[in-house]
């Protein structure tokens, strides 16, 4: 389902797909060759969602955004190229760079900043505020920096980013 909120309308380039059992809701981007899978929700109601090239944000996850209060200082949220989001994410209010993995059931929380070519393990919380660090694979609840990433895995985030990339044109056709 896409739909407009207060004068808002999703922007969805004409290469992305957005599936029949999605949501996509007011001021939210979705960039080239990027897909939203099943009941996945992007709910820009209050700031605004950007998503960016080659991104696949997979089934059951979420994005949202959080207004500007006495006890927050209101955050977007982007997501940049290449990007991997995995099955059933929360994805609140936060900055997501390029070629990042992202694994099922993490939650990354408001305020967070996460540089290009990280893998986030599933089922890892990110704290708010948190910074992870170009490079590195995080893990746990709370998430701690593991290990540097080696070539074969930071090839594998680009990898990955095509191969649904290719999943969503033949959903396309």
């Amino acid at each position: 389902m896409i739909r407009s909120f207060k004068n808002k309308s999703p922007e969805i380039d004409k290469t992305a797909y957005v599936d029949e059992q999605s949501t996509v809701i007011g001021n939210v981007s979705i960039s080239s060759d990027s897909a939203m899978w099943p009941q996945s929700v992007a709910r820009g109601d209050i700031n605004p969602i950007i998503i960016g090239n080659r991104t696949n944000i997979q089934d059951g996850s979420i994005i949202h955004v959080t207004h500007k209060s006495d006890y927050s200082p209101g955050y977007s949220t982007t997501i940049g190229d290449d990007v991997t989001v995995g099955h059933s994410v929360i994805i609140h209010a936060c900055n997501i760079s390029n070629r990042v993995l992202v694994g099922m059931g993490s939650i990354i929380l408001d305020g967070v900043e996460v540089d290009s070519d990280v893998m986030i393990g599933a089922g890892s919380l990110v704290s708010p505020g948190k910074k992870l660090e170009s490079g590195f694979l995080y893990l746990g609840s709370p998430v701690k920096k593991i290990r540097e990433l080696n070539d074969k895995e930071l090839n594998f985030l680009v990898y990955s980013a095509k191969s649904y990339v290719d999943l969503k044109n033949q959903y396309l056709k």
